[in-house]
C-alpha cells in the first residue's frame, strides 16, 4: 500500500505548524501540506498520486465539501472508492488547543490513522431471511398504514374494531389479549389468550345475550372479568371458554405500543412505545429480511460458558444491552448476529477471545494507540520540537465513542472557531463504536505503551447502548488495579455535553493536570503481541492475554504495592480444601487447561492461564474448590522457580494446590485413580459389591478397570 499524507490549515484558521507536522508524519511515501488543500493545492495532489503511485490517501480535512472533493479525485484516478481516509485535526486539535499541542497532536493523528488502515477488516455481511407478516397489537391506524406493503394481523387486545375509522379491509383482525412475545426477528412467537375458541363463527348470539360491555363484536371476544352464567350456553358451536384459551401466533415483526423491552433500544423487529412514521418505515425496511454488516467474529471453541451441564462464564450474556446474546442451554451461548448493534460490550467482557469485534479490532486499536504515543521520526529522531521540549506534555489516550461523544467534541471545535473561549487538554483520541468496546485489556495496554492516563469519553448522561454511567464500574476496578501496580489512579470517564463545554474542559484539565503524574513506563516503546504464549488456542488480543502482557510490561518499571492485584476480573486464584478426592471433573471442565492432575496424584493449577470462569468451582462434586478474582504476581511463572510447589523440574507455570496419592492396580501396577476417590467410592457402594470376587485377597476397588473385569470374569 503506497500512502500519501496531506494536511491543511483551512485557510490559516487551523493553528498548526504545517512544516512541523510534515516532519512528524512517518511511514508514508509522501507528505504535503497547504493552507487550502481542497482548492489551489488539489491539482498538486493529483500529480503526487501519479508520481508516487499512491493507492491510499490520509487527509487532514474535516469539512464535508473538502471530503467530497477528495472523494471525487479518488474516483477520477480510478482508486478504491474509500481510498481517502480523513483525520479530524481541525475541530479536535487546531481549533481547541495551543499551537504546539495542536501541531503535535495532528501529526500523531495522521500516523495513527495511517497505522489503523493496515489493520482494517474486510467487509462481511450477515443475512437473516424473514417473511412479511407483521403483528400489530391494538393499534388499528398502524395496522392500516402497513397493510399496503405487508401482511398485517391486528391483535385486538380486548378492543372493539367494528366501528374503527381506520381502513382494516386488508388487515386480519385476531381476538385475544397479548400474554408474551418470544423469539426473534423473523421467528417471533406471540402468546395470545382469549375466552372464545377458534370454533367461533361470529354469529353474535353471545353479543346479544351476554353481559353488557363485556363482549366485543369485531373480533368476537369476551372480557376476562365476564361472569359465568346461562348465557354461555347460547353459542351454537360451544366456542365460549371462560377459563381462557391460549394459542401462539407466528410473526416476522411485532408492533406492541404498550410493551416493554429489556433490550436497550429495543430488539430488531420488535417495536414498543409510541408508533410514528419512523416506526412504519423501519418495519417496511425489514420486510423480507435484512442484510447488514457482520460486526462480530466468533471462536466458540475457546468459549468458557460451560460444559457437561455446568454453567461457567456469563460475561457476554450479562453485558449485552440488546439481547443479542442468550443461553439456549445452561452450558451454551448463542449470538444473534442480526440483532447485534456493534457496541462491543460482549467483546470487552469476554476473557478468552471467543467473541471479538471485527472493526475496529483490538489489534487495530492497539496499533493506533502505539502510533499515537510514538514521536519517533523516520530517521529515528524525536519530533516536532528540538529536544522534545514542546508539544503534548501529558499524553492521555482518550477512547472516544464515535456517536454522541464525538459529535459533542466536534461542536466544541466549531464553537471555538466561531469565537467562544473553548479549550481543553490535547488528549489523543482513539474512536470506538461505543465506550462499551473498552475493557481492561484496552486500558492496561495504553498504560503499558506509556500513556500517562486513559480517558474514556462517552455519551453524555445516558449511553445509547448501556444507559447512564456506563463505565463507572470499569473505572473503579481499573483504578484499584493501577494503584496496586504502583501507578496510582490513571483512569477516568467523561461525558461531554454539547451545551456545556466548560464543564468537560474543567474536568479533563483536573484529570490531566492534577491527578496524573508522569508514567514511569516509557512512552511509545511498546509493541504488543496480544498473546501470552504462542501455543495457546485463543485468538490474539483476547482480554486475558492482552491484559497480562500489558501488566508484565508495566511492572518492569514500577514497584507494585502488593502481589495480589485487585480489580482485574479476567484472572482467578484457585484454593482446594482437603475434601478433594482428585476426581477429574475440574481438569475436564476447565476451558483453558489451567488445571491438571499429575501421575503422582497431585492437583496442579496454572494461574497464568485461568480466566476465572468458575466452571471448576461449579462442577466440583466435593465442593472442594474456591476461586478468588484477581491477578497474583507471585504466582506467575516468571516469579516462581521450576518445581516450586510442584514436581521437581516441572514447568514453573504449574503449582500444586492439592497433594494426593495415586492408587496402583494390585495386579498390573498401573496407577488408575486417586486413593481418596477409591476410598470414597468404596464407602458409598462397597456393601453392594461385597463377595463378587471371594477368591481375591484384595478389594475389587484395588484393581484397575481392565484387571477388575478380568477378576470378575475369573470369578463368574
Amino acid at each position: 500500500m503506497n500512502v500519501g499524507a496531506f494536511v491543511c490549515s483551512c485557510g490559516g484558521t487551523c493553528d498548526v505548524d504545517l512544516e512541523a507536522v510534515r516532519d512528524g508524519v512517518r511511514d508514508v511515501e509522501v507528505v504535503a501540506s497547504s493552507e487550502l488543500l481542497c482548492r489551489d493545492a488539489l491539482p498538486a495532489v493529483d500529480g503526487l498520486i501519479d508520481e508516487y503511485d499512491l493507492d491510499q490517501l490520509v487527509v487532514g480535512a474535516c469539512d464535508d465539501g473538502c471530503k467530497a472533493k477528495f472523494d471525487d479525485l479518488v474516483e477520477s484516478k480510478g482508486l478504491h472508492p474509500e481510498a481517502a481516509a480523513f483525520v479530524d485535526h481541525r475541530e479536535r486539535a487546531g481549533w481547541v488547543h495551543e499551537r504546539d499541542d495542536a501541531t503535535d497532536k495532528t501529526a500523531r493523528l495522521i500516523n495513527a490513522r495511517r497505522t489503523g488502515l493496515e489493520h482494517e477488516a474486510g467487509e462481511r455481511t450477515v443475512e437473516r431471511e424473514a417473511g412479511e407478516h407483521v403483528l400489530v397489537v391494538g393499534d388499528a391506524e398502524s395496522a392500516a398504514a402497513l397493510a399496503d406493503s405487508a401482511e398485517v394481523t391486528l391483535l385486538a387486545d380486548g378492543a372493539e374494531y367494528a366501528d374503527a375509522e381506520a381502513d382494516l379491509s386488508d388487515v386480519t383482525v385476531e381476538r385475544g389479549r397479548l400474554v408474551a412475545v418470544e423469539g426473534r426477528f423473523g421467528e417471533f412467537e406471540v402468546q395470545v389468550e382469549a375466552r372464545v375458541t377458534e370454533d367461533c363463527i361470529s354469529c353474535m348470539k353471545c353479543v346479544q345475550e351476554g353481559p353488557d360491555g363485556m363482549i366485543t363484536r369485531r373480533p368476537v371476544d369476551i372480557h376476562p372479568d365476564a361472569p359465568d352464567g346461562e348465557w354461555t350456553e347460547c353459542c351454537p358451536t360451544d366456542a365460549i371458554d371462560l377459563s381462557g384459551v391460549t394459542r401462539t401466533v407466528d410473526a416476522d415483526q411485532v408492533i406492541d405500543p404498550a410493551g416493554t423491552s429489556t433490550a436497550r433500544g429495543g430488539r430488531i423487529g420488535y417495536y414498543t412505545g409510541p408508533v410514528d412514521a419512523g416506526t412504519v418505515a423501519a418495519v417496511e425496511s425489514l420486510l423480507g429480511g435484512v442484510t447488514k454488516p457482520k460486526y462480530l467474529d466468533l471462536e466458540m471453541d475457546v468459549c468458557a460458558a460451560g460444559e457437561s451441564g455446568q454453567q461457567g462464564c456469563t460475561a457476554c450474556v450479562d453485558a449485552c444491552p440488546h439481547e443479542a446474546v442468550e443461553r439456549p442451554a445452561v452450558d451454551e451461548v448463542a449470538f444473534d448476529l442480526a440483532a447485534c448493534k456493534n457496541c462491543g460490550a460482549c467483546t470487552s467482557s469476554c476473557p478468552t477471545g471467543a467473541v471479538s469485534l471485527r472493526e475496529p479490532s483490538n489489534e487495530r486499536i492497539a496499533r493506533e494507540v502505539e502510533a499515537l504515543l510514538s514521536r519517533e521520526t523516520d530517521d529515528g529522531g524525536i519530533w516536532p520540537f528540538t529536544g522534545g521540549d514542546g508539544g503534548i506534555e501529558t499524553p492521555v489516550v482518550a477512547f472516544t465513542c464515535d456517536e454522541r461523544a464525538a459529535a459533542a467534541l466536534d461542536e466544541y471545535g466549531r464553537r471555538a472557531a466561531a469565537g467562544e473561549d473553548i479549550a481543553y487538554p490535547p488528549v489523543l483520541p482513539v474512536e470506538v463504536n461505543c465506550t462499551d468496546t473498552v475493557g481492561e485489556g484496552h486500558v492496561m495496554h495504553a498504560l503499558a505503551a506509556g500513556a500517562a492516563g486513559v480517558a474514556i469519553v462517552g455519551c453524555g448522561g445516558d449511553c445509547l447502548h448501556s444507559g447512564p454511567d456506563p463505565k463507572a464500574e470499569l473505572v473503579e476496578r481499573l483504578n484499584r488495579a493501577t494503584s496496586d501496580l504502583g501507578l496510582g489512579e490513571r483512569v477516568a470517564f467523561f461525558a461531554p455535553d454539547p451545551d456545556d463545554p466548560g464543564a468537560f474542559a474543567e474536568e479533563l484539565s483536573q484529570f490531566t493536570e492534577l491527578t496524573l503524574d508522569p508514567n514511569p513506563v516509557p512512552e511509545g516503546e511498546h509493541r504488543s503481541t496480544g498473546v501470552v504464549r504462542a501455543d495457546k488456542p485463543n485468538p490474539e488480543y483476547n482480554s486475558h492475554d492482552w491484559t497480562l502482557e500489558s501488566v508484565r510490561r508495566i511492572v518492569e518499571f514500577t514497584d507494585p504495592e502488593r502481589d495480589a492485584i485487585r480489580g482485574l476480573k479476567d484472572f482467578g486464584v484457585m484454593s482446594v480444601s482437603d475434601a478433594c478426592n482428585l476426581t477429574p471433573t475440574c481438569s475436564t471442565l476447565c476451558p483453558t487447561d489451567a488445571i491438571r492432575r499429575t501421575d503422582d496424584g497431585d492437583l496442579q493449577f496454572a494461574h497464568e492461564d485461568c480466566v476465572n470462569c468458575g466452571l471448576c468451582e461449579e462442577g466440583c462434586p466435593e465442593t472442594a474448590i474456591t476461586m478468588d478474582r484477581g491477578l497474583d504476581l507471585s504466582r506467575l511463572p516468571e516469579n516462581r522457580t521450576a518445581g516450586e510447589g510442584a514436581a521437581a523440574g516441572d514447568d514453573p507455570r504449574w503449582e500444586t494446590v492439592h497433594e494426593g496419592e495415586m492408587l496402583k492396580c494390585v495386579r498390573c501396577g498401573t496407577p488408575f485413580t486417586s486413593a481418596a476417590s477409591a476410598e470414597h467410592i468404596e464407602s458409598e457402594v462397597g456393601d453392594l459389591v461385597s463377595g463378587v470376587a471371594p477368591d481375591s485377597e484384595h478389594s475389587v476397588f484395588e484393581y484397575c478397570g481392565d484387571c477388575r473385569a478380568a477378576l470378575l470374569f475369573d470369578n463368574r
